[in-house]
């Protein structure tokens, strides 16, 4: 399996469609913040709140006709699911998702909301994932797999197509992972276009399996323990981990305070609700504030697919020291 930048412009037609191009937009308050030029791509406008939708209408807008009849499957903690679901809905096609017990119950209610059959299996993503891969073969299926989907990896790659074509000379792009789509997707559109652009990755240090693939060159297994259900993966992904491993130019991991702090500021600067894995990215921005000075920066906002009970949490926190405005 294989990702190019002629997949990636395939993908941009088959979603044109349906989907706009999301606002990048630059906020003086975070420029001073962080001593640099900073944009901010907010896929958190999409209609399900979240870059991975892109992934979802490119790969269920592919399949034949006897798939669509069969229906699709997947596991999720909310957002591939929510992409599934939607586009699933989009093409009159069945979609069932599994997710953990104790999901996210916006993102639970928006799937069953957009006609997806919601089942929960196991304690976190890859228990649910385990479950999918099961039924997918007694079933006949279409399993979409989170990671390892070309057609998902070059839809979400889109992204980056828009913002190339809005800033060009951007020396750095800043992108949460999780399984990794989003980024796979990036360094694809980004290096193809332009060597020199930098690719910074960001997870979670309660849940770094991704991030020590990466760093060891093989796919590992770890701790699973981030509110962050966006970068919540105990397992690395083979096809996105091996684009990232010729392409990604750096990995930061940032704790679960930092993130929470990096939900704080978006909310009072830009006005946006962030979820975990949306904020990751400013989170990682902040701690590489020097070496980022004075350079073209884009972070990724993935999602804003924050519950009511999560976010009161965080603000309820704000006045303690690891969440002090600047």
């Amino acid at each position: 399996m294989t990702v190019t930048l002629t997949d990636v412009l395939a993908a941009r037609q088959s979603i044109a469609p349906y989907l706009r191009a999301t606002p990048l937009y630059r906020y003086p308050s975070l420029d001073a913040m962080l001593g640099t030029q900073l944009w901010v791509k907010h896929e958190n406008h999409q209609p399900v709140g979240a870059f991975k939708v892109r992934g979802g209408i490119n790969l269920i807008s592919s399949l034949p006709e006897k798939q669509r009849l069969a229906g699709v499957i997947g596991a999720s903690t909310g957002n591939h699911g929510q992409s599934i679901a939607y586009a699933a809905n989009l093409f009159g096609v069945r979609a069932i998702i599994a997710v953990p017990e104790g999901a996210n119950p916006a993102k639970v209610a928006s799937m069953r909301n957009l006609g997806a059959e919601v089942v929960f299996e196991g304690k976190d993503f890859d228990e649910a994932r385990e479950w999918v891969e099961l039924s997918a073969e007694k079933g006949g299926y279409r399993y979409i797999h989170s990671g390892n989907e070309p057609h998902l990896i070059a839809g979400v790659g889109t992204y980056t197509l828009e913002i190339l074509q809005d800033i060009p000379n951007v020396d750095t792009i800043i992108v949460p992972i999780g399984g990794g789509s989003g980024a796979a997707g990036t360094c694809i559109v980004a290096k193809s276009m332009n060597p020199k652009i930098e690719i910074i990755g960001v997870q979670a240090e309660q849940a770094p399996a991704a991030y020590r693939s990466w760093k060891e060159n093989r796919l590992v297994e770890d701790e699973m323990n981030t509110f962050a259900e966006g970068l919540a993966t105990r397992t690395a992904f083979s096809l996105p981990q091996t684009i990232l491993r010729q392409y990604l130019d750096d990995f930061v991991l940032i704790s679960e305070d930092e993130i929470r702090r990096a939900i704080v500021i978006f909310l009072a600067h830009t006005r946006n609700l962030a979820e975990g894995a949306g904020a990751a990215p400013l989170a990682a921005a902040l701690k590489l504030r020097h070496r980022l000075a004075g350079k073209r920066v884009v972070i990724i906002l993935s999602g804003g697919n924050l519950s009511i009970d999560r976010l009161r949490e965080i603000l309820a926190a704000e006045g303690t020291p690891a969440f002090r405005l600047q």
